[in-house]
């Protein structure tokens, strides 16, 4: 096997030092609404998908799985996102109704990770939004046995023109297994980039969705 770096080295001290200082970046108290800023702000350089973020859950065993989604909607509740219930993500979610998410904006490097409860979205948020989906995406969302052993892609294929040829020209509705969740934020944590790598951490606690939030500065 070899043993040739699979990683470069991080760069000097003295190449890092160059690095442009960003100012002060905490101009909102509310963390909602901070983060409406950064992302924001990150759609205006973020190359694809400024809002995918790093979902975290885990199982009954506390097992920790990780993968991105899409975020979908952002507002005083929390972050809702959207999935195949009987996913890997859905079944763990069930067993274990809490998560963690992460957003990285390397454009702007900055960072943004929350954690909290998961609770699911009602049924109206949910229909509301799959009728925004692409026909195409709402037909995948009734073909795919999603996170499930798949046989290959023409069996896919197949199951996907089976349902195109159901529905016909008729309106698609929300599989009962087609939903959303939404991230009820316990902790939220902003994070810039500084030279040297003293970077800027400001973190939002609050005890529920009814309490006020706290701030406190930590340590790079």
């Amino acid at each position: 096997m070899s043993t040739d770096k699979l990683i470069p080295s991080s760069p000097s001290d003295e190449t890092y030092a160059v690095d442009e200082d960003q100012g002060e970046v905490f101009t909102v108290d509310e963390p909602v609404a901070l983060f409406a800023e950064w992302l924001t702000l990150a759609k205006k350089s973020e190359t694809n998908d400024a809002n995918a973020m790093a979902l975290a859950t885990a199982d009954a065993n506390g097992l920790p799985d990780v993968r991105m989604v899409l975020l979908k909607d952002i507002d005083a509740r929390g972050l809702t996102f959207y999935t195949n219930t009987m996913s890997a993500k859905g079944r763990q979610l069930t067993e274990n109704p809490q998560a963690a998410i992460c957003f990285h904006w390397k454009s702007i490097r900055r960072q943004v990770r929350f954690r909290g409860a998961i609770a699911p979205v009602s049924a109206a948020e949910a229909d509301a939004y799959f009728k925004t989906r692409a026909r195409g995406a709402r037909i995948g969302a009734w073909a795919s046995d999603q996170s499930r052993p798949l046989e290959s892609r023409f069996a896919l294929e197949k199951k996907v023109a089976a349902k195109a040829a159901q529905f016909g020209v008729k309106e698609v509705p929300r599989p009962d297994h087609w939903s959303g969740y939404r991230l009820i934020p316990s902790e939220i944590e902003f994070w810039v980039n500084r030279p040297f790598r003293l970077h800027d951490r400001l973190k939002f606690t609050r005890e529920n969705e009814k309490t006020a939030w706290t701030t406190e500065k930590l340590y790079p």
